[in-house]
Parts: C-alpha cells; structure tokens; sequence
C-alpha cells in the first residue's frame, strides 16, 4: 500500500545532528494520522551519517529507505535520486541540518489537501549570517526578472511537491537543474506558506560562496536565454557607439590634429570593451558547458545501494 506522504532528506556529513533529526521527525510524521515514508539519501558523505542512516534503517524498517550514492553529487541530485524512489501522493524535501523545522510539514500537508500541486515556503526570520541573506534576497529578485519563475524564498528547500509534479521530474534528463523552478514550471497550481527557521542544530554549511554562485548560475542558465540575449543587446549598443566614438576621433583629428590628451581614455573604452568580450565569452561557456555536459549522456548520479523493506517483509507484516 503506497504511503500518502514521502519526505525526501538528502545528507551530506550530517552525523552530528542526524539523532536529533531522527527525534523530531519520526514524532512529527506520526502525529499526522496518516502514512508516511521516510527516504534518507546518502550523498556520499566521508563521515559515518552512512552508518548512522543505515542503523536507523534497522530501528524503523516499516517507513525508513535508504539511498546511498557512491559519491557525491550534489544536493539536487539527491533530491532527484528521493524523488525516483518516493511512493507517496506528496512528497516534501527537507533539509537534514533542522534549520527547517519538521513539525511545519503538517502546514504543508494541509496546504497541499487544498489542492494545490506545489508549496513553496518563506522562511519567517532567517538564521543565516547578515551577508548571505542579503547575497539570497539580491539573487532572488535578479532570478525572478531573469526566469520569471515566481519564489520568493528560493534557498529554502522545505517545499511539497504533488505526485503529478514529480512524476514529470522523474521524465527529466537534465544534469544540471534547480529542482524548486523545474517544479514550479510544471505545477499547475502554485502557492507559498511562512515557516519558521532555526539554527543549524549542529555542524555547519555545506555551500560555500562559490557553491551559491554555481547554484544561480545553474538556475538562471538553466531556465532562461535573456542573459544570452541582453548580451546581444549590449554588443549592439556598444557597437554602434565605438563606431560614433572613432567617427568623433576622426573628425578632431581633421580639426585639431593628433591629440595625445585622450589616449588614456581610448585605453579606459580598450579595456572596457575586453572586459566585455570576456564576460561574454564566459557567458556563452555556460550554455556551452551545459550542452557539453548533457550530451555526454553519462549518469547523473550512481547509487551504491537501496536499503528498504521488502514486499515480502510486508507481507509477513501484514
């Protein structure tokens, strides 16, 4: 019988905080009356969250699973990797650091019985340092101008997804993606709720700067050509005035003779012109690194193992 809830948490060196995980979430999901899996996905973490994941599988077979990955792949990949072995009518993606507390799954239980496909969250006072929410909240409204794609909170991955949305990611082949926008594209019915947002109950972030730049980068060049495009458009402009500019220098130059007086500028336009070409020389190696990437057709993630219950186990269960 196939649960109506699935929570998908990737882990990555969580050992120090997965107890505490554990204490609160199994309560949690319980106290909702209904049924519910737990898939743990393993994203090759170097310390023993694998171990401690896999005990834990031994403790609550009848709802715990277990995927591990024989490397690390990134956190959307794991999300990805929950979502291909997810069983439920909802999923919910949960982060395993509890900053994200889970008794707020049962608000987005009830959202989603309202009959809405996707819920987002929006987290109520961010606990993360002055300088990264300022960074999220920029790159927020940049990407939402880029991709027209409408989250208000996007770095936060306490989301629930309907099992029509999933089942349309799970057909998706692209190896670099943004699960929440690729979500939001295909759900019919989209909404967002305020949740509270805690301290990191142990360790400490696994994304750096360049991860959250490599994240925005992945977003906005995955789900729009306007950076492509307003690149385009600066060429132009900057074409037409170079070609006003050297029309000006040779008409002083009939007028007035050779004027030394401006070289210094003519080397300030120089290098803001090459500044410009590299720029967009990096640009197109994004989507040229993304195609390249996608067809090479090589595996988006390698799983080591599934640890679950058996239709057998079940059986003898029931």
């Amino acid at each position: 019988m196939k649960p109506e809830i699935t929570v998908v948490i990737p882990v990555y060196n969580e050992e120090s905080g997965l107890a505490q995980l554990f204490e609160r979430l199994y309560p949690a999901l319980d106290a909702l009356g209904t049924s519910y899996e737990i898939v743990f996905v393993n994203d090759g973490s170097r310390d023993t969250s694998a171990a401690v994941l896999a005990e834990q599988f031994r403790l609550r077979p009848d709802v715990t699973r277990i995927v591990l990955f024989n490397g690390n792949f990134g956190q959307h990949m794991a999300i990805l990797a929950g979502f291909e072995n997810s069983r439920g009518q909802i999923i919910i993606t949960l982060d395993a650091d509890l900053q994200n507390p889970p008794e707020e799954i049962g608000n987005l239980v009830a959202k989603m019985r309202e009959g809405y496909d996707y819920v987002g969250s929006i987290r109520r006072q961010r606990q993360d340092s002055v300088w990264r929410t300022i960074a999220s909240k920029a790159m927020n409204r940049l990407r939402e101008k880029i991709t027209h794609i409408k989250m208000t909170d996007q770095g936060n991955m306490l989301r629930a997804y309907g099992r029509n949305v999933v089942d349309l990611i799970n057909q998706c082949k692209e190896v670099n993606t943004f699960v929440p926008a690729l979500a939001y594209t295909f759900a019919r019915k989209q909404t967002e709720i305020t949740v509270e947002h805690e301290e990191r109950s142990a360790g400490e972030s696994k994304y750096s700067l360049y991860s959250l730049i490599r994240l925005n980068f992945d977003l906005i060049t995955g789900f729009s050509l306007i950076p492509l495009q307003l690149f385009s458009l600066v060429g132009i402009i900057l074409a037409f005035g170079s070609a006003a500019l050297f029309i000006l220098i040779l008409i002083r130059r009939f007028l007035f003779g050779a004027e030394v007086q401006g070289v210094f500028t003519l080397f300030a336009i120089n290098f803001f012109l090459m500044g410009m070409v590299l720029f967009g020389i990096g640009l197109v190696g994004e989507y040229v690194g993304r195609i390249y990437q996608q067809v090479r057709a090589r595996p988006r993630y390698v799983v080591q193992a599934i640890l679950e219950r058996s239709s057998a186990d079940d059986r003898n269960a029931s």
